[in-house]
């Protein structure tokens, strides 16, 4: 979809069809990344193809392919709603657009807000309706660019609703977010940038196995017990009668710490697995970046 090759080293291929996280800490240049795919900046060097569109030498196609949801609340509060869709409608050639419209007003849950003016809606409305005007002309690639911040929680599930739908029919989402388990719910492949350079590119199963270690807690009949001496050493904590182990998934199962606690006659009453996740992930890989490296 999109070939991003600034002279930092950030350069990748989005897939069509893809739902693709691109992360990193604030002022990493996630949303200089995106302006520049939108038009908004000129990169000083490399290039940035959107359904093999280049953004400058051609601008009216990959514009014309491109949907942008920015970060900002930015409206005209001179418009009502379907005012705003329409004159969105006009920059891209598209008239009588008003069914279209109509259905993402209805998708969207604007539809009693259609002539309401832009400055008396809420937040979370104008946040919706920035999302009908990325998607007023049916664009292949939608870019989500922190489309969740200071939403409540309803409108979010909303919005992921409605955007794993478009995934669905065939869309490729972009997503920025700092809400890691967003990304991780929703997200086929990720990247993560830091300090303007590209320091991880995979698939979020892969990403994910970069963490092998578990937390395991055990709930024991009595937690002074000493475990196997293989056990004992894997305990970062212990309290009353629970245990915590920090367990290496790729050379400790679940099932031989079991047997292990059973052959020794230790009664278990319960227990809770803690799996890595991309949070944990992301702070590895970005405090690796600023020079703690394995």
């Amino acid at each position: 979809m999109a070939a991003c090759t600034p002279s930092r080293g950030v350069s990748f291929d989005i897939e069509q069809g893809e739902f693709f996280g691109l992360l990193g800490p604030n002022g990493a240049g996630k949303s200089t990344l995106i302006n520049t795919m939108a038009g908004l900046v000129r990169a000083s060097d490399g290039n940035i193809a959107v359904m093999g569109h280049d953004t400058v030498s051609a601008y009216r196609q990959s514009r014309a392919a491109l949907g942008v949801v920015p970060q900002e609340l930015v409206y005209d509060p001179f418009f009502s709603v379907r005012e705003l869709l329409r004159l969105q409608s006009g920059y891209f050639g598209l008239r009588r657009n008003d069914d279209w419209i109509d259905e993402l007003l209805t998708t969207l849950d604007l539809g009693n807000k259609a002539d309401a003016n832009m400055h008396d809606l809420s937040g979370g409305m104008k946040r919706r309706v920035l999302i009908a005007q990325a998607m007023v002309h049916k664009p292949s690639v939608l870019v989500l660019d922190e489309p969740t911040a200071g939403v409540d929680v309803d409108l979010r599930q909303q919005l992921w609703e409605f955007t794993t739908r478009l995934h669905e029919q065939g869309h490729t989402i972009v997503l920025t977010t700092h809400y890691l388990e967003e990304a991780e719910a929703l997200c086929d492949r990720i990247a993560i940038i830091d300090q303007g350079e590209l320091v991880a590119l995979d698939s979020k199963h892969a990403l994910l196995e970069r963490c092998p270690e578990r937390k395991l807690t055990l709930v024991l009949e009595d937690a002074s017990i000493n475990l196997p001496p293989r056990l004992e050493e894997k305990v970062v904590e212990r309290d009353s009668n629970r245990l915590v182990l920090m367990l290496d998934k790729r050379h400790m199962r679940i099932g031989e710490v079991l047997q292990a606690i059973q052959t020794h006659g230790i009664e278990l009453i319960d227990l809770h697995i803690e799996e890595p996740g991309l949070e944990e992930v992301f702070m590895q890989i970005t405090r690796k970046d600023k020079g703690v490296r394995a």
